[in-house]
């Protein structure tokens, strides 16, 4: 006897149950042990990351629109000898001028003071020049179609002379100019940049402020943009403050910006496609030519191999997803024949207005999550493209088998076993927790128990169970299941092999938080998306020693019925009755999403 989550037609309950074909692991301590033995083979497998120009704290970044600094920044440092103002205006060295100017309650007082901080910035005017790469790279921006404003400290008509002063820089290249003189407050005081973010049309996140003093990297990081520090060549930030970028001078920054640019419609520039494939350094003998400027295939030498095994998925999940669908996804499909994958081919497509960083943070993703599971990232296409609104990567996945190995669903026979590994609905736990958190937290979730089911993620490879169980003679077919869930993982195993398939839906395992999650949202689990778990024909004899095998290697396996005569259906019991197997249109998620977008429409109309 064992106590496990179990379906039932009218809900869900916890019992004590006895298989009808023998016994299994407890569902919720396997379900642990998978969890603490999938982080640990990607601890062991993953290679090193490098650190990039092209990512931000390790995530890609878009720069869609850019604030300067003027004093230092635009012009060379040193025009005005702060040090001096400070000792004429009697304000303390550590202080600012400005909240010195501010503290002082007698005005005519604060006006003579003011004025010689005034009578220094005009007279900087007649010894400004612009800094170092500054043209260069206001030119760089206009023409990429980035809109440029200003925000300094300095009065309205000694920024308007310096900017008229300045050669190379013309004037009307920045949208907006915020002055001491104007209501925002002074940085760091964020409302200036969020004033000029507005104005220029961008949210706070795509903006970049550039400056050369602590209060500018404060003022933008209090804003929520990104900052980038200008050292000139020796000034640091404080320890406490840290920019997203810190360059010597502009001309470095103009190399970085290459990266955050939105890019135009076509082929990455080569420049920058190179930056990202310099990176794809193989140690895969096999592959003859791989990735890189020029080539337009992949060429493997396959002499040793048996046989070849080639499969194909798009997918469409949000970018921080991507990688890891990818390379998983075509994956699981090539182990189910019982091959092992080996070679990925991607298209990337990204919708205009991506930039550099975006699409190379993905192509190092994808040769991050290929090293963990030993696959060989060797090629494929990039491209912005206005036929998507969000980025698309189509996968190619090749494999090798011996021929022995290989597992063709219509050699399944009457008699053998239906297993499965996990339990239903993983992949659609992970989503809903992933997409859905606020609709838990509603429900009285914790975040702790949100993030649990937000882990089933890394649940969705079925590659160790498929690579157990191909070395059983008896096994002879292996059916992933994905959308639609059992219910539609078991009709198409049906019609792979041939033969009607009898299923116990009391025996079908499930997670005590998926049933949770489900009940939140209204949803059928056997509807619901399930990749990592994956379906098993099973020669009788061999059920025992294959379900130890993969117990040994922390993955569940259920007995859940059998395979029967010729033909195509399901045969669904419970508790010893004949009951309909259960048919979803769609996947439970997918309908969830729709249902979602249909009310954000209507909500929009009214």
């Amino acid at each position: 006897m064992q106590q496990v989550q179990q379906r039932r037609g009218d809900g869900f309950v916890n019992r004590a149950c006895h298989h009808a074909h023998g016994g299994g692991g407890d569902s919720r301590t396997t379900l642990l042990s998978q969890l603490g033995r999938s982080s640990l083979v990607r601890r062991e497998r993953s290679r090193p990351i490098s650190s990039v120009p092209f990512l931000v704290s390790g995530k890609p970044f878009r720069v869609e629109a850019v604030v300067f600094d003027l004093d230092g920044t635009l012009t060379q440092p040193g025009g005005i000898d702060f040090a001096r103002v400070h000792e004429l205006m009697g304000c303390p060295r550590e202080q600012g001028l400005l909240e010195f100017l501010a503290a002082i309650d007698e005005p005519e007082v604060r006006r003579r003071k003011e004025a010689i901080l005034v009578k220094a910035e005009l007279e900087a005017v007649e010894r400004c020049r612009p800094n170092a790469g500054a043209p260069e790279l206001v030119a760089f921006l206009r023409e990429h179609g980035i809109p440029m404003g200003i925000v300094t400290r300095n009065c309205r008509l000694a920024t308007e002379k310096m900017l008229r002063a300045l050669v190379g820089i013309n004037p009307e290249d920045f949208a907006v100019v915020v002055t001491r003189d104007d209501p925002w407050g002074p940085k760091p005081i964020p409302d200036s940049i969020l004033f000029v973010a507005s104005r220029l049309g961008t949210e706070p996140h795509t903006l970049l402020v550039v400056g050369d003093h602590a209060f500018d990297i404060e003022a933008g990081k209090k804003a929520g943009a990104l900052t980038m520090f200008v050292r000139n060549g020796a000034d640091e930030l404080p320890p406490e403050l840290e920019a997203d970028f810190s360059v010597d001078n502009l001309s470095e920054a103009l190399d970085l910006l290459r990266y955050g640019v939105p890019l135009a419609a076509g082929k990455l520039p080569a420049a920058l496609l190179e930056a990202g494939l310099s990176s794809l350094v193989s140690s895969d003998p096999s592959l003859l030519i791989g990735a890189r400027i020029g080539e337009d295939a992949a060429v493997l030498d396959v002499a040793e191999e048996e046989v070849l095994v080639l499969a194909s998925d798009p997918i469409t999940l949000a970018s921080d997803c991507l990688a890891r669908y990818t390379v998983i996804v075509n994956a699981n499909d090539v182990a189910t024949t019982g091959a092992t994958p080996r070679w990925l081919l991607t298209t990337l497509l990204f919708p205009p207005g991506s930039s550099a960083s975006e699409v190379l943070a993905l192509v190092r993703d994808l040769q991050n999550v290929c090293a963990t599971w030993g696959i060989t990232l060797c090629g494929g296409h990039t491209e912005v493209s206005a036929a998507v609104s969000r980025p698309v990567v189509v996968g190619t996945m090749a494999g090798t088998a011996l021929r022995s190995e290989l597992k063709d669903k219509r050699r399944a026979r009457t008699g053998e076993r239906l297993l499965m590994t996990k339990a239903a609905g993983v992949e659609g736990t992970g989503l809903l927790a992933r997409e859905f958190p606020e609709r838990l937290r509603a429900a009285g979730w914790s975040e702790a128990e949100i993030a649990r089911c937000a882990s089933f993620l890394d649940l969705i490879s079925v590659l160790e169970e498929a690579r157990i169980a191909r070395s059983f003679p008896g096994v002879s077919a292996l059916h992933d299941v994905t959308e639609g869930g059992v219910a539609t993982a078991v009709r198409e195993l049906s019609a792979a092999c041939g033969h009607r398939l009898q299923v116990h839906l009391d025996q079908i395992p499930l997670y005590p938080e998926t049933e949770r999650i489900c009940r939140v949202f209204g949803l059928d689990p056997l509807g619901l998306i399930g990749s990592g778990s994956l379906l098993i024909t099973c020669a009788p004899n061999e059920v025992l020693a294959l379900r130890q095998a993969l117990e040994t290697a922390g993955i569940a396996a259920t007995e859940i019925g059998e395979v029967l005569e010729e033909g195509e259906g399901v045969e669904a019991c419970e508790n010893g009755r004949l009951v309909d197997w259960p048919y979803f249109e769609r996947d439970e998620v997918s309908r969830l999403e729709s249902q979602k977008a249909s009310e954000e429409g209507e909500e929009r109309l009214t």
